[in-house]
């Protein structure tokens, strides 16, 4: 028996305004190699100042993960030489980090939460990118000096599941805050990898092999299926030692498998040293301040919406991954939906029918507040559940006033217990033998009786008088 062991590096780009030490923006998808300066092109005698937003985004996220945030900070230089570093060494923080050692807690398939701790997270700039065309090979250097928030977690994980668990409350909570869009696919939050194998029992870690550049976490959670196989099939047939070394691989999205890309480097091979160019990051109490200014985060949220709100907690657990659809329930509550039905008519009857378009909740044809005022309708009894979704049908086509609907579509609810009774009284006059049978003791056939009732009354009536009604004729 085998026991895997992940860490995981995630590089977050801080959404600033500008670059980590200079003053050139960070839009991002501009003419190559506009948004650059002697700075972060390298250029001799020029000198790097450090972006204050960026520290505060970096403390932000300490806070939000009870870590220690440094109030001094030191800036070092590692050397390596690739074309997208102007420079041939990356401004980064190896000896003392602006925020160590932090925990995230992640939610495992039996209901219970393991802690991740979370070794440090670091400031740094990033590199320039490389495109490659043909037989020529090109460099932009807009990207190059964007601050990047590396986040190391500790070795605590044991299989894909918890990895992806973690990426994804990582993820949420990054966002939550508002220091990174986070967006995969653009780059903004990437993900390396650290997979090893040792036998169950053995204390020392297996060969550490790193998996670099993952931009989903569908992809994550194949290459860590694929390297943990790999890893113990070597293990298996007794090849470990050959296979099986410290290196750099990437993931192959066409193929599903790792491949090797080059040895991985100890940290002697950079050859880290300070940085001279950068006294040490002072923290200020105003600074401090700032930086403790944040949003509900998905652990309180979820904690509030199962004990005030009594929403399942699976339930809240879906809707708080997302800060969008967060903010979407609550503002449907504040347009008087109940919590309860609230849940239900955004992650099955909404959610349900964008999938099936090519909008998401940030562009739902349906307003919050307009799926709040109908699932209130729901609540109060004006229309039943069967009208308010060929109502929600109509909205997602156009946009219409809730109470006008109700009335055209001739969809308001039944509750006048004369009107009511009238129709009840027919089908119980037109059934006497079931009725009998009933009074028998055949209680099923009660659903029967609803049933009847609410077609003749053609879907109009209150589904919750009927059931009232019928139980006092019955009795």
């Amino acid at each position: 028996m085998f026991e895997t062991v992940i860490g995981l590096e995630v590089h977050v780009q801080l959404n600033t305004k500008t670059k980590l030490f200079c003053s050139c923006p960070t839009s991002f998808a501009e003419h190559q190699n506009s948004n650059t300066c002697p700075t972060c092109l390298a250029l001799p005698g020029a000198l790097p100042v450090v972006n204050k937003e960026a520290a505060i985004k970096a403390m932000r996220l300490g806070y939000a993960i009870n870590a220690n945030v440094n109030h001094s900070s030191n800036f070092d230089r590692k050397s390596y030489f690739y074309p997208d570093s102007p420079s041939a060494y990356q401004i980064t923080q190896l000896h003392k980090a602006i925020v160590q050692k932090g925990e995230l807690f992640i939610d495992l398939k039996d209901g219970t939460q393991k802690r991740i701790g979370m070794t440090q997270a670091h400031l740094e700039a990033d590199a320039g990118k490389n495109m490659h065309e043909g037989n020529h090979s090109k460099v932009d250097l807009n990207r190059a000096g964007t601050p990047l928030l590396e986040i190391v977690s500790d070795p605590d994980m044991r299989n894909a599941y918890e990895a992806v668990a973690y990426l994804k409350k990582l993820h949420s909570t990054v966002r939550y805050l508002d220091i990174s869009d986070a967006n995969m696919q653009e780059g903004s939050f990437r993900c390396d990898v650290n997979v090893s194998v040792r036998p169950k029992g053995q204390e020392a870690f297996g060969t550490r092999v790193e998996i670099k550049n993952i931009n989903s976490f569908r992809f994550v959670e194949a290459a860590i299926a694929y390297e943990v196989q790999r890893q113990t099939e070597a293990y298996e047939d007794g090849v470990y030692e050959q296979e099986v070394h410290q290196e750099t691989r990437l993931w192959n999205v066409e193929e599903g498998v790792t491949k090797s890309m080059r040895g991985k480097e100890e940290a002697a091979d950079y050859r880290y040293f300070p940085d001279p160019d950068l006294r040490p990051l002072i923290v200020t109490d105003a600074m401090v301040e700032e930086a403790k200014k944040m949003p509900e985060l998905p652990d309180a949220k979820i904690k509030r919406y199962v004990e005030e709100l009594n929403v399942k907690r699976y339930d809240a657990l879906v809707i708080c991954a997302e800060k969008e659809l967060a903010y979407f329930f609550e503002a449907m509550l504040e347009s008087g939906a109940s919590a309860k039905n609230g849940v239900n008519w955004l992650t099955t009857e909404l959610l349900g029918r964008l999938k099936k378009t090519e909008f998401d909740i940030t562009t739902s044809p349906v307003t919050a507040q307009k799926l709040g005022e109908l699932v209130s309708k729901i609540d109060d009894g004006t229309i039943s559940g069967k009208g308010a979704k060929d109502i929600l049908d109509v909205l997602m086509e156009k946009d219409g006033d809730i109470s006008e609907l109700i009335d055209s579509m001739g969809l308001a609810q039944v509750s006048d217990d004369g009107a009511i009774l009238e129709i009840i009284d027919k089908i119980l006059a037109a059934n006497p033998d079931k009725v009998e049978q009933y009074k028998a003791g055949k209680d099923k056939l009660f659903g029967f009786f609803v049933g009847q009732t609410m077609k003749e009354s053609k879907g109009s009536a209150n589904p919750a008088k009927v059931n009232e009604l019928l139980k006092e004729r019955l009795s």
